[in-house]
């Protein structure tokens, strides 16, 4: 079930058999494959079937589906340590407009996803705050 709207962007146009890809797993609603930019070997990506820029805009149902194939393609690949990295715009790392999550591999320091966690000390009164702020 894809979204109703053709929409032509590059993940749109590999779940729909436009460009080609590697496939490695595929539900009604899931469509997963190996990366052509490899972080490390096995680098697959899991991308839902529906059109959405961001997580947030995309349909429960189609989001339900992404962590059980991530997980099976992490099994599958016997991934000791691996990264689950899902990004949300261009200033967070998005390359692509279309939701989707990378499975990486980490066999090593020198191989998968090298990131920085520049951490800050909080103040949690401000957590706090902040906590009875959101809207859920």
């Amino acid at each position: 079930m894809a979204s109703k709207l053709v929409v032509e962007c590059v993940f749109c146009k590999i779940i729909r058999g436009e460009i080609p890809s590697v496939k490695l797993f595929e539900t009604a609603t899931t469509f997963a494959f190996l990366d052509i930019g490899p972080l490390s070997e096995g680098h697959a990506l899991v991308v839902p079937k529906f059109h959405a820029e961001k997580m947030h805009q995309l349909p429960d149902e189609f989001l339900a589906d992404s962590m059980p194939v991530a997980k099976k393609i992490a099994t599958a690949l016997g991934a000791d340590n691996y990264n689950v990295l899902q990004n949300n715009g261009r200033l967070a790392h998005q390359e692509v407009p279309h939701v989707h999550f990378h499975v990486i591999p980490k066999p090593s320091t020198d191989k998968g996803l090298i990131i920085e966690w520049p951490a800050q000390n909080a103040d949690v009164e401000k957590l706090k705050d902040l906590a009875k702020s959101l809207k859920f």
